[in-house]
């Protein structure tokens, strides 16, 4: 099995590359040595202990076997205190997953149970690393699992976030049984570990897979983004091992939240694309579904990057980036050479196409993107952020439903409006006309916008705390992208600085964590 590896986990740069091993002929269990030999040579994870934790795996097995005989045999009021106490315990072990035990090994799906079978049987030793529990997404490039990490302790895990809080302290002594001998101090669990295992599939260009794997890489270490784990290839298949979120469904909590908590969940986005911006990348894809967040913790982690790129990239000239005396000058030269008639635009176009990079999920693509920008920037980032916040307010997701990027921008123009849509337009070279008579010419105000779809009288006054997320909304979805704030500009912005003291301290009540945790959902999106 080869293995791509993070260099978080290696001590000096290096360009990223892929390796494979020859492959595999051993089909059964590897011994111990052969094993952790394994695991150094493929992996390339560093070892975190001096000594294999687990050969003592048969004695602790015995032990609480031993324990559950005692248990058994000891009296009805002792052996219900003890299941109690026991119950506790699988509780707090399974607190960062929705999915205990008994329910991660319930009825799957016969189809996903080939498909898990499958993979296992594609990468030689996997059944040894991860123990698979179930499919958490699926999309058009990949398929992505829970599984839980076999080998956990063995590594160096500082891309865990949560390593810190999951310490625990020996618990206190326990008596088994009804007399001084049989007593046992019992060995404390640890939590289990799960990851995101997600698989590729082959259909998926070598580039695109390389360069997804390349800047999770270069990524390492940025806050509020999804680290790369590591990486196997088995000739044609290739898996990339990601940590598993905890997380909630948007569509559960986001008509619930005040201005401070939407100030807090988008200070943890603009978080995560300020780190990514810093590194000159565009994620093209920014969406609620990419952005795993836990209100509980107030936490998120941006995730998928298959459709990043780097910013400048295999780009052509636009007049964007030209000044407003040469971009008018072209522009109307370019009318004045135009052979097309004014009454309308013939079926069979013979003028030549302009091609551009449009990636990117429907009704968060920027005008620019719109528009066929050939030298987008990062800032496409912002106006999908702008959109995510726009939703919140106006609390109907989605709030732009378009089929193609016609009706795209003809939903963006209802907003802003006929004559700053062709504004928008000539800042690419492009002339932007309709005839739909439900278009105005000036379009409308956020502020008016919210208050129309949260079914409030326009003459009530906005809260002034609603109005700065409004006035951070407008810098977020401006149509000139050069105009556009920045996710650096925007940490400093007064609306995202607002309870920011509270960023990690949690606002919900008891009863909230555990609604929130009933109704957190495993979804991962590819």
């Amino acid at each position: 099995m080869a293995a791509i590896t993070s260099t978080r986990r290696q001590r000096e740069e290096e360009h990223f590359r892929l390796h494979q091993d020859a492959p595999s002929t051993q089909d059964t269990e590897m011994s111990e040595e052969a094993e952790q030999q394994h695991h150094y040579s493929n992996t390339g994870r560093h070892d975190a202990h001096n000594v294999d934790e687990h050969e003592h795996d048969d004695e602790e097995e015995e032990e609480q076997r031993q324990a559950e005989e005692e248990v058994e045999a000891s009296s009805a009021t002792e052996g219900e205190g003890e299941q109690q106490e026991d119950q506790h315990e699988d509780e707090d072990d399974d607190q960062d997953s929705v999915s205990s035990d008994s329910s991660d090994d319930g009825i799957v799906d016969p189809n996903i149970q080939d498909d898990m079978e499958k993979l296992q049987n594609t990468f030689p030793n996997f059944r040894q690393q991860y123990r698979l529990i179930k499919r958490i997404g699926e999309g058009t490039f990949s398929t992505v699992y829970k599984a839980e990490d076999l080998v956990y302790d063995q590594y160096d895990n500082s891309w865990d976030y949560e390593q810190e809080s999951d310490k625990w302290a020996p618990p206190p002594l326990r008596t088994y049984g009804r007399s001084s001998g049989s007593s046992m101090t019992s060995r404390p669990r640890r939590k289990p570990k799960y990851v995101a295992i997600k698989k590729i599939y082959v259909t998926s260009s070598p580039t695109r897979i390389l360069n997804e794997l390349d800047l999770l890489h270069d990524l390492r270490g940025c806050t509020s983004v999804c680290p790369l784990i590591t990486a196997f290839r088995e000739t044609d298949q290739v898996i990339a091992i990601l940590p598993y979120f905890r997380h909630a469904d948007f569509r559960e909590y986001f008509r619930k939240m005040t201005p401070t908590d939407i100030a807090i969940y988008l200070r943890s986005l603009f978080t995560a694309l300020e780190s990514v911006h810093r590194h000159k990348i565009l994620h093209r894809d920014i969406k609620p579904t990419n952005f795993l967040y836990d209100p509980a913790t107030r936490r998120g982690v941006l995730v998928d990057f298959g459709l990043a790129e780097r910013e400048g990239s295999e780009c052509k000239p636009c007049l964007c980036h030209e000044d407003s005396t040469t971009r008018r000058n072209r522009l109307r030269t370019a009318h004045l050479n135009s052979s097309v008639p004014h009454n309308g635009y013939p079926k069979q176009d013979t003028r030549p196409s302009r091609r551009a990079n449009r990636a990117g999920t429907r009704g968060f693509r920027a005008p620019e993107v719109l528009f066929k920008c050939t030298e987008q920037t990062t800032k496409i980032d912002i106006w999908s952020a702008g959109v995510i916040l726009l939703t919140i307010l106006s609390k109907r997701f989605p709030f732009f439903n378009s089929a193609d990027d016609v009706e795209a921008m003809i939903e963006i123009a209802t907003i802003f409006g006929i004559k700053r849509m062709r504004q928008a337009g000539q800042l690419h070279g492009c002339m932007f006309e309709t005839t739909i008579p439900t278009i105005g010419t000036q379009g409308f105000s956020f502020e008016r916008i919210i208050l129309w779809s949260t079914c409030r009288d326009t003459g009530v006054k906005m809260p002034e705390d609603e109005k700065l997320a409004v006035e951070f909304l407008a810098k977020c979805m401006d149509l000139d992208p050069a105009r556009r704030i920045s996710a650096e500009d925007a940490l400093n912005h007064p609306f995202l600085q607002m309870g920011l003291e509270k960023e990690h301290g949690g606002s919900q009540s008891g009863e909230e964590e555990e609604e929130a945790e009933e109704d957190e959902m495993d979804i991962l999106r590819v």
